[in-house]
């Protein structure tokens, strides 16, 4: 028995042999605490007609057996007497890895949440540009909560959190000056996931370029232009410039300028009024409002104006066409004669003698 009661650094053998009995328990207890909770919680929970409690089970599991397995050493080691400043740090190294095992717990959570939840519904939206940005904010989230965490367990190990947000805020301030472009890019991303002024393969006009959204990235997007080109535009363009998008437009308006010549008399203009009008009556494509109007004599023409609509969805340029080709038709085989500049000029011959 004098074995055990020789000192050893401020305890007795014995006292550390009873520490030694206490931490292998504990381990053997967070064996059964695994078992029970994949052979008895996890089971309990697939019973159930929600996931939310399977989550909360399979993102509890290795936080609440760190916690556990290191509440049984922190005990063991209450029982032994240290100096003053050794059982402060084993204290606050003690609430610092808890901290931060339930940091972990809550970060776990919030991801599967929005894995399980949030992730289904933006596969099935129409946009991609969402999918993209999903993968951005489930890291923000990530990051967001162990800096908090972290600056949690700093504090309350004694740490001067005031002093360190100081220098990351000046530091942040030094990176936000150094990429301010990045930074304005990155806000055009967000602008655009939250507004939607625009989806992939709508047509766009931004300025002078007229193309289709290809690919919105975090910060640029790619437009292919009309002419083949592809344009990479930094999406802080978005934010500050107007974006026209074509393909949100109800109906494309088409005017046309049609000018007949000055010998037509004042029933062949009604007539070309009317067949106007009977072409887009019977050409698919187009809006039942259709605007005709004798508008103007103009230097060598009569001017007959023409307005109609595609609807959205039909192929502009097919349905332009089967108008036009109707009009030439139909006004060659009426003899409406469409005019072309000409000049009359009158000579005056004098004779002399």
């Amino acid at each position: 028995m004098d074995f055990f009661e020789k000192q050893f650094y401020h305890n007795s053998l014995g006292d550390w042999g009873i520490a030694l009995l206490i931490i292998i328990g504990v381990v053997i207890a967070t064996k059964l605490v695994i078992w029970f909770i994949k052979n008895v919680l996890k089971k309990l929970s697939a019973k159930t007609e929600t996931r939310l409690d399977d989550l909360l089970v399979e993102m509890l599991e290795e936080p609440i057996i760190y916690i556990f397995a290191l509440g049984g050493i922190w005990f063991a080691l209450k029982r032994l007497v240290f100096p003053p400043d050794i059982t402060d740090y084993i204290d606050k190294g003690f609430w610092f890895v808890v901290i931060l095992a339930a940091t972990w717990f809550i970060a776990r959570l919030l991801i599967a949440l929005i894995d399980e939840y949030l992730a289904p519904v933006i596969e099935k939206s129409d946009s991609d540009l969402d999918d993209q940005l999903l993968p951005i904010a489930r890291k923000v989230i990530k990051y967001t909560i162990w800096t908090l965490g972290i600056l949690i367990a700093l504090s309350n190990v004694g740490f001067n959190v005031g002093a360190i947000l100081a220098g990351l805020g000046i530091g942040g301030l030094a990176l936000a000056m150094a990429a301010k472009d990045t930074v304005a890019n990155i806000f055009g991303g967000v602008t655009i996931f939250t507004d939607k002024p625009f989806i992939l393969g709508d047509r766009v006009k931004i300025g002078s370029y007229d193309g289709i959204v290809q690919e919105v990235g975090i910060r640029s997007t790619r437009i292919k232009t009309l002419s083949g080109t592809m344009l990479t535009v930094p999406n802080m363009k978005f934010t500050d410039g107007i974006i026209e998008n074509i393909s949100m437009e109800p109906s494309r308006k088409v005017t046309l300028n049609l000018g007949l010549t000055y010998d037509t008399p004042e029933n062949k203009i009604q007539l070309a009024i009317d067949i106007l009008k009977d072409i887009i009556a019977n050409t698919k494509g187009t809006e039942e409002n259709v605007l005709v109007s004798f508008n103007s004599f103009g230097d060598f023409s009569l001017g007959i104006l023409f307005i109609y609509y595609i609807t959205k969805g039909a192929d502009i340029l097919q349905v332009q066409t089967d108008v036009n080709m109707q009009i030439l038709k139909r006004f060659n085989e009426n003899k409406l004669n469409f005019a072309f500049p000409t000049q009359s000029i009158l000579a005056q011959i004098s004779k002399e003698g």
